[in-house]
């Protein structure tokens, strides 16, 4: 009788171990009918692990031809490579859209901790900063603004890198940035241009992005 018992215990122990595999075939043939029909969006049930939104395909920010402001052919294929936030302006004049994106990304970097050095910042504008116009009279921290948008860099911004582009090619290289003036992007070690964000992302998430990034790169 125990025997027998046992015999049977071996059995099943088989059937079951044997029936795993034939399940997980079955389970992964309807998963795949599904999403392949349509029926199941395994995207939005899941999620994506990047709260910014990808630019698809990246862009090289070399196609574009960026200066420094004394007229200097600026090259970022040159610089030593670190994740760069960048932040596009046009118009010749930073207002309040403007400069929340650059006391964003400047508190966003300082939270950045003992990461802050694998990162930089740029302002890319198709104006020189010295005929740029600061047109707001308070700045996002609530103190007074300086009286000019060079003194503003200078005294709020040390370490941006202010960049120039021809007319016209803030569109081409930054098309987002035209239909939403609070779009800034960031930039991989390499020179893509491969996710951006605006003012409905928060603070936190772009240093959960960032922090992401950091950690599984070697840059």
């Amino acid at each position: 009788m125990e025997n027998t018992r046992q015999k049977t215990n071996n059995r099943m122990a088989l059937l079951l171990i044997a029936g795993v595999p034939v399940t997980m075939i079955l389970g992964a043939t309807w998963l795949w009918y599904f999403v392949k029909s349509g029926d199941l969006d395994l995207v939005n049930i899941l999620g994506t692990a990047n709260r910014g939104e990808l630019v698809q395909p990246p862009r090289q920010i070399d196609e574009g031809v960026l200066t420094e402001p004394n007229g200097t052919r600026f090259r970022y294929a040159n610089l030593e490579p670190r994740w760069t936030m960048v932040i596009p302006v046009e118009g010749g004049r930073c207002d309040t859209i403007c400069e929340n994106k650059l006391y964003l990304t400047r508190q966003i970097h300082i939270g950045m901790g003992k990461e802050f050095n694998r990162l930089q910042r740029f302002y890319v504008s198709e104006t020189n900063v010295d005929d740029t116009q600061l047109t707001i009279g308070e700045l996002s921290d609530k103190s007074p603004a300086p009286a000019d948008f060079a003194a503003y860099l200078a005294a709020e911004h040390r370490g941006l890198r202010a960049l120039e582009l021809g007319p016209g090619v803030t569109g081409q290289l930054f098309p987002e940035y035209g239909a939403d003036p609070s779009v800034w992007y960031l930039v991989d070690p390499s020179g893509w241009i491969m996710m951006y964000y605006n003012e409905s992302i928060s603070y936190k998430d772009v240093i959960a992005d960032l922090k992401f990034l950091l950690k599984n790169s070697s840059d």
